[in-house]
């Protein structure tokens, strides 16, 4: 679905992507997880051809993303809100189904399946600048699926939301899945990471550093599991691969008050990978 070969894009003095390269295959949730300032947007800008590179290549859907009909089977929720708040949740729906190219019935259809798709039918003709930020997420969602696009780009999608509209977009985003839709998901949260992605690119600097699903990268950056042993008021902890054969052993020789296992973590991997220093 997407191919991108060592792709460089600077803006000014400032290099955003210094020779990515990664691809994306039918049917899959592609996870881009990165700091702030890592190249992920610029990625997204890349793939709906907002933006081109000043080197490297971008084939989207087996073309020029710069295509417009080629843009058309392409929908994204941008990091930022794209709606216009003096309309209402409706009339920004079917705004964006008519620049798609939608009429008639089909429009009336989409419109109303998107809306109901999003749980925001009740509230449809209500301004969307009164909508919640969660609600507002919501409907962005609903812009760039309303004409049933192939490839879905989500940059984002989650930030600023409350924890039940958060649950609600993960549901959204596994029945797209489920749909057939193939989703490139960008974020900085790991747990968004770990419930819907089936493979994770770790972004830094505009360099992918890895590329795999989520228990592939533990298993090769996350280091060796943590037995944690407490017996006579002492903590002991011991690396090892099979816990519960350290666990007998030690356990044949004394007592032991209690004991739990670290197992490697998505946030190990990713700050062993990116470093430890602050981002703004």
């Amino acid at each position: 679905m997407i191919r991108i070969d060592s792709v460089r894009k600077q803006f000014g003095s400032t290099v955003a992507l210094d020779g990515l390269s990664l691809d994306v295959r039918p049917g899959e949730i592609f996870g881009l997880l990165g700091p702030n300032g890592a190249g992920k947007s610029t990625t997204m800008a890349l793939l709906t051809g907002l933006q081109t590179p000043d080197a490297g290549t971008v084939s989207v859907l087996g073309g020029d993303p710069r295509n417009p009909a080629l843009r058309a089977r392409i929908g994204l929720t941008p990091q930022s809100l794209a709606l216009y708040e003096q309309l209402s949740g409706r009339e920004n729906l079917d705004f964006f189904a008519r620049m798609f190219g939608l009429r008639g019935e089909r429009l009336k259809q989409r419109v109303d399946a998107a809306l109901d798709f999003v749980q925001l039918a009740d509230r449809q003709h209500d301004r969307a600048g009164g909508y919640s930020g969660g609600m507002q997420r919501r409907l962005n969602l609903a812009a760039a699926i309303v004409h049933e696009p192939e490839l879905i780009l989500l940059d984002e999608p989650t930030a600023g939301v409350d924890p039940q509209s958060r649950n609600a977009l993960f549901d959204n985003v596994l029945a797209l899945k489920s749909a057939g839709r193939t989703i490139v998901y960008t974020t900085h949260y790991m747990e968004e990471v770990e419930r819907l992605c089936d493979r994770v690119a770790i972004v830094d600097r505009g360099r992918v550093l890895a590329v795999d699903s989520v228990p592939g990268l533990l298993r090769t950056y996350g280091g060796v599991p943590v037995l944690v042993i407490e017996r006579g008021g002492r903590i002991e902890r011991i690396e090892t691969n099979d816990p519960l054969r350290a666990l007998n052993e030690i356990a044949a020789v004394g007592p032991i008050d209690t004991f739990h296992v670290e197992r490697p973590r998505l946030e190990q991997v990713f700050l062993h990978l990116t470093g430890r220093s602050l981002r703004d």
